[in-house]
């Protein structure tokens, strides 16, 4: 153990002897070697970079804190310690020199003295220089408009502070972190007083401020000084950068084979991806090239604090003060407290972290640079014009939030996945197209002139011949060919493809954004349940600290009342079907004696079109009910965390919306016309309405119209209210605006937090309702997707719309929302995973029982013209329509018909011993049906177990790259801390030990 310390020491003198800092520059890095104990990594991380845009509108002082960063070599050989030690007398005297330079600036390095660090943050929250980028500090500016800034006098800060006055205190110096906005007019003056009492206890700085537009509306601005901040961060855990990281390529390059290096050369020479964001079009953000940690006060020294200001970004600093104003009281009791509940009962109208600036600028970003990130994300990401380019992830996580970022990156993931799914869904409907006009079963139909078909209503339907229905033929072959099989097993494999490829990218941006032990360490109880359940603790198996404890028979008869009104609701989905199914009956007949000519003719299509467009209707307005009604219960089952909130209330909404999206396209998928009985002894409903049956060319046609019309119509109803009513309600704002006296040029100079009061705040459910809307989504393009082989298109397209629209959202129309963390996608991947499987189930059905692939295939097998000769071509359908049309004798319904009709069915014609009865045929098309379901099922389960079981969850050289990772970070904590040590020794005057400290 002394020889190993002996080792770290030297290495530390010998580094401490190379460094030399000055005030305006930052020691320049060199990489270390490795050392006895295996330590490849220990360059400190470089500052960010400070190119802001001459044009920005923030505070841009000059002052840079020094870095005491040492220079580490390695340690050598054995041998080379033993001279180094001979030479140590030289090298103290180098070390006491260094010292004494730096002690005699006129700066303070948080490393050499963290017991002054409170005078510290007295000094830079009074002091003139305050240096207030944050952030701002890692925008990139163009090659050619770099400058070096100039040295700033008092007068052009505080024009500076008077420019960028809607981002800090009227000092200019601090830095607004969170917004509270309430009215003077409302009469809880006490409460307020009271919870912001409170906040300056915890630490908070508060200031309040008019709006312009409005006398009754009062902003409260608060800052968060870096002793709250740090002791905040200790509490929560967050983890904060400490060490530069270090990748290794050497080795790979030098082992590299001179293939894989002609490959890399001849790539180079082509063209551009032209869907990848220039470099220098975004910021290096060097944090997520860092190791981290989690914060602690004690430790300070080990973190790597270029500058104070910029050490916690924004999105942090907005993090801690919300989770200061969620635990704050208002008034005593247990439950008196949090931001939410104030919010609720009119303290306050709203509470918001404050965009960075403007999203517009009057110079052009190429030239002039970006003014701040809300203006870069806007110019790289949420403009329409870049449409076809990447997403720029780390900056949205870094702006919005992890939970935010992972949305997105989840979104584009689906999106890239779907093209080729729309692909070759699209290649099967061109075949169906090419092939429609040499379907033998089409031409059957189309020249079936002297085929009677059946009425299909009771009084008022006419005798039709068999070709009237040759467009709906050719149309249901478009998506009932010989490809609807092989595109319902491509998506079924395509599905657990997509799920597990996506685990894989979860993995990789958990890792990069720092997210791999977040969840273990950041989960925490909602107000709400630590004030209901505050009487009742237990100790946290985990933790082992006592926190509050729902009982299980309370939780559990809770979870009761919740499924029963989830029932209750289903069941009030279920009734809206069933009162759509009446409506088909009654128009049924309506359409059919119907005045116009086309309406007549075409009364099936009437029928069906019409009530799928009652369906929507429905389905929208029960959306609303369904939301409010799921909020309550989730309220009522009082969930211990925040997630468990979440889940809970998407997993309610996703049954809502699921059954009352798909009930009515489940009704037409297996149980239209499969109880309508037969000519002359029709099942009718309630004794009065005959029920419905299929077109003579199939039911899958009402299937295809029911699922275009909603997947459409949905997606246009979605994109309005996402987009169309936020821009409603911004114009009206300014409408009201302009009523009283406010002009547009006014509005120019207002402040950045009246300017965010005056949008739109996030949904109250944040991101379910963005997920919600893809995972339904999701269940249009797998469940049925063998009906409507065009859902993955249609699907896709809307997609490269929605990233865009929600960009546009999320930057322009909404306010800054909380930016909160999350390691995952939550609940939703569960039931992605469900759906999955569901498809697999309905698609086996939809082929076997919806479409004609089945019927088709045994009479092909059995009965057509190529027994016991293999299914080879289309003449072997030969004869399949009359095959497929059972015979009815007309005298028997008394309507004053002679002569026999044709109806879809396998029954004895009316000469026959049985007449009426089933055929054996039929029995023989049941029962490939079944063993098809069963096949197909095992065969597609088979296949997606083995596809999941091949693709590992994390790659492997990521495993690798974090197991190694684990264990530099733990070298690292013991040479930082050695280097503390060594430091407290020399600063208090004892003498240095060659043995550890």
């Amino acid at each position: 153990m002394a020889y190993y310390a002996r080792a770290y020491y030297v290495t530390f003198l010998l580094a401490t002897s190379g460094m030399n800092t000055s005030k305006s520059e930052t020691v320049k890095e060199h990489p270390l070697k490795p050392s006895r104990r295996s330590m490849p990594c220990l360059a400190q991380s470089q500052t960010h970079p400070q190119s802001l845009s001459k044009h920005s509108s923030f505070l841009q002082p000059n002052r840079v804190q020094p870095q005491l960063q040492p220079q580490p070599l390695s340690a050598g050989t054995s041998a080379a310690a033993v001279d180094v030690v001979s030479e140590q007398a030289k090298v103290m005297e180098t070390l006491e020199s260094n010292l004494l330079k730096l002690s005699n600036t006129e700066y303070s390095d948080p490393f050499l003295d963290v017991g002054k660090d409170k005078d510290t943050y007295t000094d830079d929250s009074e002091h003139g220089n305050y240096d207030a980028r944050t952030d701002q500090s890692l925008l990139i500016q163009n090659k050619l408009t770099r400058q070096k800034t100039e040295p700033r006098t008092k007068s052009s800060l505080k024009s500076d502070g008077m420019a960028s006055s809607g981002l800090f205190f009227k000092d200019g110096k601090k830095r607004i972190d969170y917004i509270l906005v309430y009215k003077k007019s409302s009469p809880q003056v006490e409460k307020r007083s009271t919870f912001e009492k409170n906040l300056r206890a915890e630490g908070l700085m508060l200031e309040r401020e008019p709006a312009v537009t409005n006398s009754d509306i009062m902003f409260v601005k608060i800052h968060c000084p870096w002793e709250t901040l740090c002791k905040y961060a200790e509490r929560m855990n967050i983890r904060m950068p400490f060490r530069k990281k270090c990748y290794y390529t050497d080795w790979r390059s030098k082992t590299m084979g001179s293939l894989q290096r002609n490959i890399r050369e001849l790539k180079s020479w082509l063209p551009r991806n032209p869907m990848k964001l220039d470099k220098e079009a975004l910021p290096d953000l060097e944090e997520t090239d860092c190791y981290t940690a989690p914060f602690s006060r004690a430790r300070i020294h080990h973190f790597t604090i270029n500058n104070k200001d910029s050490f916690f970004s924004n999105s942090t600093r907005s993090r801690i003060v919300h989770h200061v104003l969620q635990r704050t009281k208002y008034e005593d009791g247990k439950s008196k407290m949090g931001i939410n509940r104030l919010l609720n009962n009119g303290t306050y109208e709203a509470a918001f972290p404050p965009h960075e600036g403007s999203h517009k600028s009057r110079h052009p970003i190429k030239t002039y640079g970006a003014q701040n990130h809300r203006h870069l994300l806007y110019e790289r990401w949420a403009r329409w014009g870049m449409w076809y380019k990447y997403q720029p992830l780390d900056l949205i996580r870094r702006y919005f939030g992890e939970k935010i970022g992972l949305y997105f990156a989840w979104l584009g993931w689906y999106t890239g996945m779907l093209i080729p799914a729309a692909l070759v869904g699209l290649f099967v409907f061109l075949y169906g197209l090419f092939t429609m006009d040499s379907s033998q079963v089409s031409k059957e139909i189309c020249e079936a002139n002297e085929t009677i078909m059946c009425p299909m209503c009771e009084r008022n339907c006419t005798l039709q011949k068999l070709n009237e229905s040759c467009i709906y033929a050719k149309v249901t072959h478009l998506f009932d060919n010989g490809g609807t099989v092989f595109f319902a097993i491509f998506m079924a494999i395509w599905a657990t493809v997509f799920l597990e490829f996506w685990k894989r990218r979860r993995a990789v941006l958990t890792y990069d954004w720092d997210l791999i032990d977040w969840e273990d360490e950041e989960e925490e109880l909602r107000p709400q349940f630590e004030a209901k359940y505050s009487q009742v603790e237990r100790v946290n198996p985990i933790t082992g600290k006592p926190e509050p404890f729902q009982p299980f028979p309370d939780k559990l008869s809770r979870l009761m009342v919740s499924v029963s009104g989830i029932f209750f609701m289903i069941s009030l989905v279920l009734t809206a079907v069933f009162a759509v199914v009446v409506y088909r009956l009654v128009a049924m007949e309506q359409f059919a004696s119907f005045k116009w000519y086309f309406i007549k003719k075409y009364w099936q299509f009437a029928t069906s079109g019409t009530g799928v467009c009652i369906n929507f209707m429905i389905i929208m307005s029960l959306n609303v009910v369904y939301e409010k009604v799921a909020y309550l219960l989730t309220d009522l089952e009082h969930p211990r965390t925040e997630s468990e909130w979440e889940n809970s209330f998407a997993l309610k909404m996703f049954l809502f919306q699921f059954v009352n999206l798909n009930s009515s396209i489940f009704y037409i998928a297996f149980f239209l016309g499969r109880f309508a009985g037969r000519p002359g002894k029709y099942n009718k409903l309630f004794n009065r309405w005959r029920l419905e049956e299929c077109h003579p060319s199939g039911c899958l046609i009402d299937l295809c119209l029911q699922m275009g019309v909603i997947m459409v119509l949905k997606q246009m109803w979605n994109n309005f209210m996402e987009l169309g009513y936020p821009l409603l309600q911004n114009w009206w704002s300014r409408r009201k605006m302009k009523r009283r006296g406010q002009s547009v040029e006014n509005k120019i100079s207002l402040p950045q937090w009246e300017k965010d009061w005056n949008l739109q705040p996030m949904n109250l459910h944040g991101l379910m309702d963005e997920y919600l809307e893809m995972v339904l989504q999701f269940g249009f393009t797998t469940i049925f997707v063998a009906a409507f082989p065009l859902a993955p298109l249609l699907a896709l397209l809307n997609n490269i719309i929605e990233i865009r629209l929600d960009a546009y959202k999320f930057v322009t129309q909404w306010r800054r929302p909380m930016p909160a963390r999350a390691t995952d996608i939550g609940i939703w991947y569960g039931i992605l995973e469900g759906i999955g499987v569901l498809a697999v189930i309905t698609n086996a059905f939809v082929i076997a029982i919806t479409s004609d692939y089945i019927p088709r295939f045994v009479y092909a097998y059995k009965y057509g013209p190529c027994t016991d000769q293999g299914y080879r071509q289309e003449k072997c359908l030969k004869g399949y329509v009359n095959s497929s049309l059972s015979v009815f004798d007309l005298s028997e319904l008394g309507m004053g018909y002679s002569g026999y009709c044709r109806y879809r069915d396998y029954r004895a014609p009316p000469w026959s011993s049985t007449p009426y009865e089933f055929t054996l045929q039929f029995w023989h098309v049941l029962a490939a049906r079944l063993a098809f379901i069963i096949v197909f099922e095992h065969l597609v389960f088979g296949i997606k177990s083995f596809i999941a079981y091949l693709i590992p969850d994390i790659p492997k050289d990521l495993c690798d790259r974090m197991r190694r990772e684990k264990y530099l970070v733990q070298e690292m904590m013991y040479e930082a801390e050695l280097e503390h040590l060594q430091r407290e020794r020399k600063k208090n005057g004892k003498q240095y030990h060659h043995e550890w400290p």
